[in-house]
């Protein structure tokens, strides 16, 4: 069994193992070590214990000593120092024209190192840089390429939870993660879904795999009469060797990405338009007829040219109706027979 302590030198960074020696630390305190980079500054995270010495990468270096206000003071010189450095770094990486993107600058505890840390598709030529940079600052220039994960490590942001970034707060280490996690959770698997901020597939598809594999060993796979829930995306495609491998490069996950978004917007503006209801048709006034080219006048001239009622005339006057003309008497001669004509033929 080894006696040590848990030193990380930055949020979210990665712990190391020193032995405490005879000094008598806690969890929290600040303490200095030598490290490869040199002297540097850190906080004591797990307090002194026993561990198995296969669990300990030797040699297991020794804590120099605690830290004082000095070294909290020197501290924060050097981050303002080293955001300085930054930009500098930035203006002179224009300059040479390099195909790289700088995230951070750093300042070892003892001012004998300057280490830049950046992002590029591929290997970049820097030696002309470096030498401008050790002109300037007049001491040891490191730059160190990361990759996706710890630029996102590095810069934070929000996860599709509407948390921060699970690299960017707690999580120490990057595990591996595979697409057949993803599978056994009966997640979906397009890329759109399963992929963080960096990228790649998200970190949290480790954090519950192991229930998942317990429980389908426990249980099965699916229990009889239950549901079956197929997905869309592999349903069909499972079986292909080289499918989930193309999902974990880079390239075609933008362009599956993509592809993807394009489709789920088409399928959600479908799902949202409701047909369109029949729109009334507004009867439209009837156009009043053109008088004809006959002597009579209007009806506009006729209502101009209609007496104008009086205040009292507002009740309109009963028609009446005309007399039946009464026919003549026949006029009968007295004392005359009628006179009956018969025709004969001829």
């Amino acid at each position: 069994m080894v006696t040590i302590v848990g030193v990380r030198f930055k949020k979210a960074g990665k712990i190391y193992y020193f032995s405490p020696g005879d000094l008598k630390v806690a969890a929290g305190d600040g303490c200095i070590v030598e490290t490869a980079r040199g002297v540097e500054f850190g906080e004591i995270v797990i307090e002194p214990r026993d561990v198995p010495e296969t669990e300990v990468v030797q040699p297991l270096k020794q804590v120099l000593r605690s830290a004082n206000e000095e070294d909290y003071a020197r501290l924060e010189t050097n981050k303002v120092r080293a955001q300085e450095a930054f930009q500098i770094a930035v203006e002179k990486v224009a300059e040479h024209k390099l195909p790289m993107r700088l995230l951070e600058a750093e300042y070892t505890l003892d001012d004998s190192k300057l280490i830049f840390s950046f992002t590029a598709e591929g290997r970049v030529d820097f030696r002309d840089l470096v030498k401008d940079l050790a002109a300037v600052f007049r001491t040891r220039i490191e730059l160190r390429q990361v990759g996706v994960r710890d630029e996102a490590k590095i810069i934070g942001g929000l996860g599709s939870c509407g948390r921060g970034l699970c690299c960017a707060t707690f999580l120490g280490e990057f595990e591996p993660v595979s697409i057949k996690m993803a599978k056994e959770q009966n997640l979906s698997l397009n890329p759109a879904k399963i992929s963080g901020v960096c990228g790649r597939l998200m970190c949290c598809l480790k954090y519950e795999s192991q229930v998942y594999e317990d429980n389908k060993q426990a249980f099965g796979k699916c229990c009889k009469g239950a549901p079956v829930i197929i997905d869309e995306f592999y349903d069909e495609v499972e079986e292909e060797d080289d499918y989930y491998d193309d999902l974990l490069r880079e390239d075609s996950i933008q362009e599956v990405d993509y592809q993807m978004m394009v489709e789920t917007a088409e399928i959600e503006k479908n799902i949202k338009e409701e047909p369109k209801k029949p729109q009334r048709r507004t009867s439209r006034p009837k156009k009043k007829r053109k008088p004809k080219a006959t002597g009579e006048k209007p009806a506009a001239k006729e209502q101009e040219q209609a007496p104008v009622k009086q205040a009292g005339e507002n009740t309109p006057k009963k028609r009446r109706r005309p007399r039946r003309r009464k026919g003549k008497p026949k006029t009968e001669n007295k004392g005359e027979k009628p006179c009956y004509t018969s025709v004969l033929p001829r």
